[in-house]
């Protein structure tokens, strides 16, 4: 999920900055440019972390600043496929949960929480079964499995993940500590 990879990428120096192009000065350029950006090879790109070459500045007919070609280490995001995740619950709809995984949400749909049926308690901001008494809402730590992906290049937070929480192994923390405890047998003391 998370990477640290390293970039190439052309960055711009305003004018007002080419007296003194520093490794600082650049990482701060490509934080403004690429921090939050989706590449289709990487991923989102969460933070610029070292710059480990800056080339030769070039100069392009009716632009004011100096372009340099810059190579550094970044951390990216980038989901993968069947991968499992922790994360929080953020949001809770009648249709399920969305659960903060990154710099984006994934949803877990309410087909895809529990075998249970789980209704909507809309005031309360959480879902319910009648059966368990098991309750998902806002803050919740969950466990779960990315069974579809959908990246939005041009705007990440619009992307779309799908979750499960339905294999053994998966759901909320708390339900998952609940079956652990079931599952160990019993010590005696004699």
């Amino acid at each position: 999920m998370y990477k640290r990879v390293r970039l190439k990428d052309t960055v711009e120096v305003p004018p007002q900055f080419l007296a003194d192009v520093t490794p600082g000065l650049v990482q701060r350029l490509l934080q403004d440019k690429l921090e939050g950006r989706m590449d289709e090879d990487v991923g989102s790109v969460v933070s610029v972390t070292k710059v480990h070459d800056i080339g030769q500045g070039a100069v392009l007919p009716n632009r004011p600043g100096v372009y340099y070609d810059a190579e550094f280490d970044a951390v990216t995001f980038d989901p993968q496929m069947q991968e499992v995740v922790d994360g929080e619950v953020v949001e809770v709809v009648n249709f399920g949960a969305f659960v903060g995984i990154g710099p984006v949400d994934g949803l877990l749909h309410v087909s895809q929480i529990s075998d249970e049926y789980l209704a909507f308690d809309e005031e309360n901001q959480q879902l319910a079964s009648r059966e368990s008494n098991r309750t998902l809402g806002v803050g919740d730590s969950v466990r779960a499995r990315i069974v579809t992906k959908s990246i939005d290049e041009r705007n990440p937070r619009e992307s779309k993940i799908g979750l499960t929480a339905k294999q053994v192994g998966l759901g909320k923390h708390g339900w998952l500590k609940e079956d652990r405890e079931k599952r160990q047998p019993a010590t005696e003391s004699e």
